[in-house]
C-alpha cells in the first residue's frame, strides 16, 4: 500500500469514529458473541497480559478487561485518534481500569519483545497497511508460546448485513474495481489466505475455524439503514453523490430486501466470520 493510500484510509477511520461513537453500545452487543469466542479461542484468562490490535470503538478489549481481572491488563492500540478516544470514554464509562490505550498502527507497536501472554485482533487485520510486516511485528511483541487470534469475515454471500446494501448501492453507483489485498471487510474472507500469511511471518500451531452467528439488535429497518449508512466511510461517500430522489429509491429498496430479517420487533441477521490463530516459536 502506498503512503498516500495509507493516509486516505487512516482519514476514512477517523471520520467514521464519530459515527462508531454514536452507535458504540448497539455494535458492541451485536458483535458480543465475537468477543466471548475470541476470548475462548485464543485462551484468554485472569491475569493474562492481553494486546488488542486495531480495537476500534472499545471491543474486545472492554469484554477481555473483565475477564483478565485486576491481576492482568489490556493494552489497547488503534491508529485513529478517534477511534482511541471513543474507546477510552467507554472504559471510563464502565469503570475499567486496567485498560491502556495507544494510538499506534500495528506495523510499529511501542512495545518491547516479548511483553504478551496474547495478542488479538477483531475485524482489524483486514486494514493492515502492511500485512506481513504487522504480524511479524505482533508475533514479536507476545511471548514465546503465546497465541495470536484473529477474527474476519468470511464470504460476503454469507453476510446479508453487508451484502444486502452493497447490492443495491452498486446499481447507482456502480464499485470499482478493487484489488485482491486492497483493504476492505472482505480481504481475508477466502479460506487460508490469513493462515497462510500468519505462518509465514513466523506463526506456528497455525488453526482455523468458521463460526457462524447471529447479528442481532433491538432495532427496526429504518434505524438499520441509518447504522449501515453512517458506519460505512464507502456508503456515505456514494450516498453523497446522488440526489435525494435517488437516495430514497436506494433506501426503499435496501429496507425492502431487509425486510425478512426484522422479525419480533427487532434486527436478526446470519453472519459467519473466520477464526485464525497461531502460536509464537518457543526460542
Amino acid at each position: 500500500m502506498t503512503p498516500e493510500n495509507r493516509n486516505e484510509v487512516l482519514a476514512a477511520w477517523e471520520t467514521s469514529a464519530q459515527y462508531w461513537n454514536k452507535h458504540q453500545a448497539l455494535i458492541e452487543n451485536m458483535y458480543a458473541p465475537l468477543s466471548r469466542v475470541l476470548i475462548e479461542e485464543a485462551g484468554i484468562g485472569p491475569g493474562h497480559n492481553v494486546l488488542d490490535v486495531g480495537g476500534g470503538s472499545g471491543e474486545p478489549s472492554l469484554s477481555i478487561a473483565a475477564v483478565v481481572g485486576e491481576l492482568g491488563s489490556v493494552a489497547y492500540t488503534d491508529p485513529a485518534e478517534g477511534m482511541v478516544k471513543s474507546a477510552s470514554a467507554a472504559a471510563a464509562r464502565k469503570g475499567l481500569g486496567n485498560i491502556s490505550f495507544q494510538q499506534s498502527a500495528a506495523e510499529q507497536l511501542p512495545f518491547a519483545d516479548a511483553t504478551f501472554d496474547v495478542a488479538v485482533g477483531r475485524f482489524s487485520s483486514m486494514f493492515f497497511s502492511d500485512v506481513p510486516g504487522a504480524l511479524r511485528e505482533i508475533l514479536r511483541v507476545v511471548k514465546p508460546n503465546g497465541v495470536v487470534s484473529f477474527v474476519v469475515w468470511a464470504e460476503r454471500e454469507a453476510n446479508p448485513f453487508f451484502s444486502v446494501v452493497s447490492e443495491v448501492l452498486d446499481r447507482f453507483v456502480p464499485a470499482e474495481p478493487e484489488e485482491e489485498d486492497a483493504p476492505q471487510a472482505f480481504r481475508f474472507a477466502a479460506r487460508g489466505k490469513l493462515a497462510k500469511l500468519l505462518q509465514d511471518a513466523g506463526a506456528t500451531s497455525i488453526t482455523e475455524r468458521e463460526f457462524p452467528f447471529k447479528i442481532e439488535a433491538p432495532i427496526n429497518v429504518d434505524q438499520f439503514w441509518e447504522l449501515r449508512t453512517e458506519m460505512s466511510d464507502t456508503f456515505r461517500k456514494k450516498l453523497a453523490r446522488l440526489v435525494p430522489d435517488q437516495v430514497a429509491a436506494i433506501r426503499y429498496t435496501v429496507q425492502k430486501r431487509v425486510g425478512s430479517y426484522f422479525k419480533s420487533g427487532g434486527m436478526s441477521f446470519p453472519g459467519k466470520v473466520l477464526l485464525v490463530s497461531g502460536k509464537k516459536r518457543d526460542t
